[in-house]
């Protein structure tokens, strides 16, 4: 069984790797209950996470959740020892904190820009992420960590993405560098797309001028036409003759 799931998680990461940009090392975010199944578990977080991603792992949290189970009293204070060893990133609320779920979903956004993984036994919080494409969830079940399969979410996109209706985030990032090497500016490009109207323009003095009238009492000549029946007169040419009577020889030559 543990050859499969780590065949398995092999094949997820991958599919991460070509699709979302995922790269080493990967970015992990832990919220407190996943720390207290793998207290009740027994499983040491920082020694089994790279073996089973099979490459380098930082694992990180945030100050909501920290501040969370503060709040929870005696009960989860091993998982708060646990949880202190981690990285802390920012979050978009450092002075007014709120519950671990709501701050995780606004850690990835809309669609996962950091390339983060995420470690939770939360039920109301794994049904959010997986609305978002791109997202990997990992959770423990029977004594073992567990990286779940894309979500339908992620598959969709990726078949959007080939089928060339949409456009996968580091194609994005790539045209957005390509025109800043070309100096392109965003702005250029939306003024680009917009038609432009035509100005007003004065009519022509030409059309606006009064036609001249016609002159009354003034006939205008007719045509002439040949007379029916008439016949075109016939021009002869005269032959010269000399003093004798005799026609020339060049006359007579062009005759002959």
């Amino acid at each position: 069984m543990k050859i499969k799931r780590q065949k398995q998680a092999k094949k997820t990461i991958s599919f991460y790797k070509y699709n979302f940009s995922f790269r080493e090392s990967f970015q992990i975010l832990i919220d407190g209950t996943f720390c207290q199944a793998a207290l009740k578990n027994k499983i040491q977080i920082k020694e089994q996470m790279p073996k089973y991603m099979m490459g380098e792992v930082q694992l990180c949290t945030t100050s909501c959740a920290l501040k969370e189970l503060e709040t929870l009293g005696k009960q989860l204070y091993g998982a708060k020892i646990i949880l202190q060893r981690f990285q802390v990133r920012r979050c978009p609320h450092p002075k007014s904190p709120v519950p671990a779920s709501e701050c995780l979903l606004s850690m990835l956004e809309d669609s996962n820009p950091h390339h983060y993984f995420v470690a939770t036994q939360d039920h109301a919080l794994t049904t959010g992420l997986k609305a978002i494409p791109g997202v990997p969830l990992f959770y423990i079940i029977l004594n073992t960590i567990v990286l779940d399969k894309p979500s339908q979410a992620s598959l969709d996109h990726v078949q959007a993405v080939q089928l060339g209706q949409l456009v996968s985030p580091a194609q994005q990032r790539s045209i957005c560098s390509l025109k800043e090497v070309q100096g392109i500016d965003q702005n250029d490009g939306e003024r680009r797309g917009k038609k432009r109207k035509r100005k007003q323009s004065n009519p022509n003095p030409l059309s606006c001028l009064k036609k001249k009238k016609k002159k009354k009492g003034v006939a205008t000549p007719p045509l002439k036409k040949t007379e029916e029946g008439a016949k075109r007169k016939r021009s002869r040419h005269k032959k010269q003759r000399t003093e004798g009577g005799n026609v020339p020889a060049a006359a007579a030559a062009a005759n002959a």
